[in-house]
């Protein structure tokens, strides 16, 4: 009796046959994509510049909106004066202690309402309830809470970004297996062990997606509050030079908040990544 025949699907490659490797196809993909990303920005920079040049106006009055060689005027001008940087470390002061904050309270929050049932029963209702209200429309009642501005500002900035930390750690700690708690107490460890073996290390992946939405949205929201109520800062800036109708210096402070809200966004990703390449598939990602 005779074997029957090995047959090979095209998933299924024949031995001896040499593979393309799974590290180096995510890195062709990346050096191949960076053409395309840099494609796609000039081609929506040259396409506003023909559009407000032309004074077109379909609908979208195009013809009222600086060129972009009038924003790089602007944004030449603007960066060679001593109060754009004091607006730009201004605001990444604000944006900064309040993530800070919001980062310790939200994942330690989180654990806690994920674990403790008696705090959970205590504390969250006050956090639901409190979740859906806008940040920004607690900008009164900080203006009234704290004696200075900048207080209230950070107060924004911490608010904005502590509820996603919050929820997003909270479900990382409730979809743990409960196995691996189980593992650890069979073989005696304490509840301390679980929480620096089990609970800390599982949870990264979650937390690190609740503190890139925290990230932006508490960008948002210091932008907003210094618009309101700020001194300094790129968000006051901006409205100051749309109430005086300089519109090339409108833009220059949004194109600013962008690239702050860029460069702060992948800080924080690439923190995630780094910290979580022990994960299936982290080194892959962290390319």
């Amino acid at each position: 009796m005779t074997a029957p025949p090995v047959v090979l699907t095209a998933d299924e490659p024949a031995v001896g046959v040499p593979t393309t490797s799974a590290a180096s196809a995510p890195r062709r993909r990346s050096w191949t994509a960076w053409p395309v990303r840099i494609a796609s920005v000039v081609t929506a920079i040259a396409l506003w510049q023909v559009l407000t040049a032309n004074d077109v106006r379909l609908w979208l009055r195009f013809d009222t909106l600086p060129t972009v060689t009038e924003i790089v005027t602007a944004f030449g001008a603007r960066i060679g004066t001593q109060n754009y940087w004091l607006d730009l470390g201004q605001s990444l002061i604000r944006i900064l202690t309040g993530f800070a904050l919001a980062a310790v309270a939200g994942v330690v929050t989180g654990i806690l309402l994920g674990r403790s049932t008696r705090f959970a029963n205590v504390f969250g209702p006050l956090t639901e309830l409190a979740r859906p209200i806008p940040a920004i429309a607690i900008v009164p009642v900080a203006i009234l809470l704290f004696p200075t501005d900048e207080a209230g500002i950070v107060f924004i900035t911490f608010l904005a970004a502590y509820f996603p930390i919050m929820v997003s750690t909270r479900h990382a700690v409730r979809a743990l297996p409960t196995l691996w708690e189980d593992s650890v107490r069979t073989l005696g460890g304490s509840r301390w062990d679980v929480i620096t073996r089990v609970v800390l290390p599982g949870i990264l992946p979650g937390v690190f997606g609740g503190l890139s939405v925290g990230i932006g949205v508490a960008w948002i929201c210091v932008i907003s509050a210094e618009m309101i109520s700020g001194r300094l800062g790129v968000g006051y800036r901006t409205w100051q030079a749309y109430t005086v109708l300089a519109y090339p210096d409108v833009f220059v402070g949004i194109i600013t908040i962008g690239v702050l809200g860029f460069a702060t966004s992948a800080a924080v990703e690439l923190i995630g990544r780094r910290v979580t390449r022990w994960l299936p598939r982290g080194e892959e990602n962290a390319r």
